[in-house]
């Protein structure tokens, strides 16, 4: 007589392996384009689970990012298992492996329901290996009990955290031209992620004119005098940091100033890095040319007693364009039945100021929605893992991979 596995227990992942996972995973060093070795690790546990190496792929998303990196991205795909969940919707679950410098040398240590970095110098790295251990709790689980599924993919992305990189330029068809996509990143499982801003990164090289400090000031055109116009310009005008306009709102930054290499000559070249936000495309492009014009017009007015002004060059890129996914979208709509299938509670859907990889993702045709997994305070060295929102995180991925969303 073949034993019958209760529904409840065959879509259950093993919890206190999935934290063990996100601990050890968190503990490995893998800034954006270093992820070689939080990419071993991975594959390492599906290999243990029984995934064949004929699955594994790397795709060559690196070669085309500005920093080029060890490692592309890794896509996993697991053809449908047997039984009734072969016949679902295909399925794609992401996560970014990367972090953020600040991450390197962490060492996790959990006190209760939340995991910390005992080292008070370091970020956590729960953003994003709490999404990256989540899929891979839900990979193992599927290989180990050969759970029935619909056709599912994983793929843990590259190089997020300095342009949704590996989202970019994953090729469309190594992902599986899924129905239904789920991107893990974020905090508290019961929100979910349907809309998200899109930001332009700006480059600005200010030109002066170099001259003695002491002996000819007057010859020089100082191009920190330049930039120091410009961003007072702006945050007089309301266009920079929290930007409202009416209905319109942005945000916009001067994260880098490079300029000067001596107190007795006036500086003659400043380089600045800069970027602006907006949900809505055309004010965002609004905030852009604001910048624009501001540094042009500060570059004119600088002028030394020969008449010389200052010049400026400004370049900007669309990192990523915002997108706005329909409650109706098949993508929300399985992520809100596994939220109540799993937490008994009513999601509730958010929009967000931050670019995500599904930001990429929607834009090439895949809508996408984001599901949380327990991290907070990403990018400082207070960041924290909740226990108990990750293994909640963990147990919607397992629904969402097998599609049992609905029990």
């Amino acid at each position: 007589m073949v034993k019958q596995v209760s529904k409840s227990s065959s879509i259950e992942p093993n919890l206190k392996h999935a934290v063990t996972l996100v601990t050890k995973m968190m503990a490995i060093p893998g800034k954006s384009g270093q992820e070689m070795s939080i990419m071993n690790f991975i594959t390492q546990k599906l290999r243990g689970a029984g995934l064949p190496a004929s699955a594994i792929k790397y795709d060559r998303a690196h070669k085309r990012s500005h920093i080029n990196g060890e490692v592309g991205n890794l896509i996993v795909k697991m053809p449908a298992g047997a039984g009734r969940r072969s016949v679902g919707a295909a399925r794609l679950l992401t996560a970014h492996v990367d972090t953020v410098p600040l991450c390197v040398g962490s060492k996790p240590t959990r006190r209760g329901r939340w995991i910390r970095s005992v080292d008070p110098s370091t970020a956590l790295g729960a953003d994003n290996r709490s999404g990256a251990a989540a899929l891979l709790s839900a990979a193992v689980t599927m290989l180990e009990r050969k759970l029935p599924h619909p056709p599912a993919t994983f793929a843990w992305l590259i190089q997020e955290e300095i342009g949704l990189i590996g989202a970019k330029n994953a090729s469309l068809r190594d992902l599986g031209r899924p129905r239904l996509a789920f991107n893990y990143d974020s905090g508290q499982p019961a929100n979910l992620i349907i809309a998200a801003t899109g930001a332009y990164r700006i480059a600005i090289e200010v030109e002066g004119v170099a001259s003695h400090a002491g002996v000819h000031p007057e010859l020089g055109v100082n191009a920190i005098t330049i930039a120091s116009m410009a961003i007072a310009q702006l945050q007089k005008d309301g266009f920079l940091g929290t930007i409202h306009k009416g209905q319109r709102t942005g945000t916009s930054n001067v994260g880098m100033v490079q300029g000067g290499e001596a107190t007795n000559v006036v500086t003659p070249h400043v380089s600045l890095r800069a970027e602006v936000r907006s949900h809505n495309p055309r004010f965002r492009k609004t905030i852009l040319n604001r910048f624009n014009g501001a540094f042009e017009r500060a570059a004119k007015s600088v002028r030394n007693e020969l008449g010389q002004a200052g010049k400026v060059r400004f370049e900007s890129q669309l990192d990523y364009e915002a997108f706005r996914l329909g409650r109706r979208e098949p993508c929300v709509v399985a992520a809100q039945r596994a939220v109540r299938s799993v937490l008994g509670k009513e999601p509730v859907l958010v929009a967000v100021d931050g670019g995500l990889d599904a930001n990429w993702l929607t834009a090439r045709g895949i809508p996408t929605v984001t599901i949380g997994a327990g991290q907070h305070g990403a990018h400082t060295v207070g960041e924290t893992l909740n226990v108990t929102e990750f293994e909640q995180g963990c147990r919607i991925a397992l629904r969402l991979a097998t599609g049992t969303e609905n029990d």
